[in-house]
């Protein structure tokens, strides 16, 4: 973790065929997904320079090493927001959050912890089922790929793998640091306003943000970005499912809106810009 940056994505340089003095010049080409606290959420629209030709290697063998790699960019990244390419659709995204946060959280909160409109759905898209699909599609992938002896969807299997589990680690965090109520732990009738650092004490308990959203998303958008473009159908599934699962999380009143954005938001992020590196 100690060597340089330039060294540490000297692969990259190769891939695209440049020196190493010319990567060195480059701007820094791994971003990820998020900051402390909603007003800081970070989201990356604007791409880093460095568009690899190859895919990124990957294998059980650098899956830890991925892993740490991956973390430490994700929660250096406020130290990148000097850079107006970062910082301006984070704030743009800290923005739409705080919107949500102020605005709408407490009205669809409300309605959905007053309504039993969504039974049907709730059944379906329960906190079990929603859970345990992220980590059997990395599964499902692999056991596909070494059958077919596929390797991009071997590959993939892996990718989803390292995805999923750098936003859970995200998301298990954020939620100790914020300690958000649910809107399930709030009375019926109250004005679900006030619920940062209201919520309970137990470990991935919090609110903000979704976990099954930002897990749902990560493997959507790993899915999408490796298959998107020869198959267009796999996008408006992979995301149409991801949504259904965010949807499922405020009909379930177990998240607010604002929750269940910034799950989307990083989920995507993480997959993209620090998995993948795109």
């Amino acid at each position: 973790m100690g060597a340089p940056l330039s060294a540490k994505f000297t692969w990259s340089a190769r891939n695209v065929g440049i020196s190493v003095k010319q990567f060195k010049s480059m701007k820094h080409p791994r971003t990820g997904g998020m900051a402390w606290f909603i007003f800081r959420c970070s989201v990356f629209v604007a791409l880093p320079f460095i568009a690899t030709a190859q895919d990124r290697e990957v294998s059980w063998k650098g899956l830890l090493p991925n892993l740490l790699e991956d973390q430490q960019s994700i929660w250096t990244f406020p130290a990148r927001l000097n850079k107006p390419r970062d910082f301006l659709p984070t704030l743009a995204v800290g923005g739409i959050a705080a919107g949500l946060f102020l605005g709408a959280d407490p009205p669809i909160a409300h309605y959905f912890r007053n309504t039993t409109s969504f039974g049907d759905f709730n059944h379906i898209f329960n906190g079990l089922n929603t859970s345990i699909a992220p980590a059997l599609v990395p599964a499902g992938l692999l056991v596909a790929g070494l059958i077919t002896k596929d390797k991009k969807m071997k590959d993939t299997a892996l990718f989803t793998a390292e995805a999923v589990a750098d936003a859970e680690i995200v998301a298990t965090a954020l939620k100790a640091a914020t300690g958000r109520a649910r809107p399930a732990d709030l009375s019926p009738h109250s004005g679900f306003g006030d619920s940062f650092l209201e919520g309970k004490s137990a470990l991935n308990s919090g609110s903000f943000p979704s976990g099954h959203t930002i897990a749902a998303f990560s493997a959507a958008t790993i899915i999408s970005r490796r298959y998107g473009k020869a198959h267009r159908w796999v996008p408006i599934a992979a995301y149409g499912v991801a949504t259904a699962v965010a949807f499922s999380r405020m009909s379930l009143s177990a998240h607010f809106a604002s929750d269940v954005f910034m799950g989307g938001v990083m989920g995507y992020s993480i997959s993209r810009f620090t998995v993948l590196h795109e």
